[in-house]
């Protein structure tokens, strides 16, 4: 167990994490993301706050979707946290409900920013991820194995009321299912006896990584925009004024001081994040985010490179003294 964002958080179960990385590769495995911020947003006003604070554009989807969004600081257009937003189906005439889903960390940042009602301490939210997920989650609650990709359902497990998203964090199918604190124990346990695999943030952080994903505080964050993570398509363009708009069109104007790449390297010694990355003799990027792969049984990298580099192009990523040859590389990888 290790502090994380001020809960205190399974880094791994007994099987470890690369057991439990290759369990969500090969079948299947149950994350508890309780961490993970809820601010729920209603009314009336919902939909029309939200289209002013956050970049992506509503108008793209409708209730009873998932969609994954930005919160910008108004002054430079940075990521002050990535969001993912869950519009509950709507029932009959009643008015929009959206559960907003920040970072454990920045939950009180967006909240201030969006308004709303905090849910975090209400519920837990159990992440179902894997190549088998659906199939081993339909032994114990069907209807939740059924929620497809981005979509949001409200649910019953045994009487409990739930929310499932077909979200994840990890590259592979799955859900995550938001469920009252007091049957999340029982909820979770009959998941792992389905024959689902505990796993931690550990596994976590390298299945994400594998799948490109950004990490808020890595990929993302203070002086990082979505245009320089290669995330333009989080922005809603065609829609109205949004918080951090103006300071993304002048970036769009100019170009991009950097971007984010990838990186592979040799052996299973990994890059870390904050090692340099090196091409043609200088230091051209630093890496945000680097693990070793338990998939390609090698090191990886996500880093922000200031030189245009093409894929294949050699590198060097100096870990504490030690070169690792490297080279830049399709993402995501795998």
């Amino acid at each position: 167990m290790v502090p994380f964002g001020g809960w205190e958080m399974p880094l791994a179960y007994p099987s470890g994490t690369v057991d439990e990385h290759l369990a969500c590769r090969r079948d299947a495995v149950v994350f508890d993301v309780s961490h993970l911020g809820t601010v729920r947003v209603e009314g009336a006003d919902a939909h029309e706050l939200l289209q002013r604070q956050l970049t992506n554009d509503l108008a793209k989807v409708a209730p009873g979707r998932a969609q994954y969004t930005h919160l910008l600081d108004a002054r430079d257009g940075s990521v002050l946290d990535d969001i993912i937003v869950w519009w509950h189906p709507r029932q009959d005439d009643a008015a929009d409900v959206f559960d907003v889903m920040p970072n454990a960390s920045n939950t009180d940042r967006v909240r201030r920013a969006i308004g709303g009602v905090e849910t975090t301490h209400s519920r837990a939210v159990l992440a179902v991820q894997g190549l088998r997920a659906a199939e081993r989650l339909a032994a114990v609650f069907p209807e939740a194995a059924e929620v497809r990709r981005f979509r949001v359902q409200a649910l019953d497990w045994r009487g409990v009321a739930c929310t499932v998203a077909g979200t994840g964090y990890t590259g592979e199918s799955g859900v995550e299912i938001a469920v009252p604190a007091d049957a999340a124990a029982d909820l979770w346990s009959s998941i792992v006896d389905g024959g689902v695999v505990p796993a931690g943030l550990g596994a976590r952080d390298t299945l994400r990584l594998e799948a490109a994903l950004p990490l808020h505080g890595n990929e993302l964050g203070p002086g990082i925009t979505p245009l320089q993570a290669g995330l333009e398509w989080v922005v809603g363009w065609d829609k109205g004024d949004f918080r951090g708009r103006g300071a993304l069109e002048r970036e769009r104007e100019i170009g991009v001081s950097r971007t984010l790449v990838g990186v592979v390297t040799e052996g299973r010694r990994p890059p870390r994040s904050g090692c340099p990355i090196h091409a043609g003799g200088e230091q051209v990027g630093t890496v945000t985010s680097g693990n070793y792969s338990p998939v390609l049984e090698h090191g990886i990298a996500l880093g922000y490179v200031t030189r245009e580099l093409k894929l294949g192009d050699d590198v060097d990523i100096d870990v504490r003294g030690t070169i690792l040859p490297g080279r830049i590389a399709e993402t995501p990888f795998v």
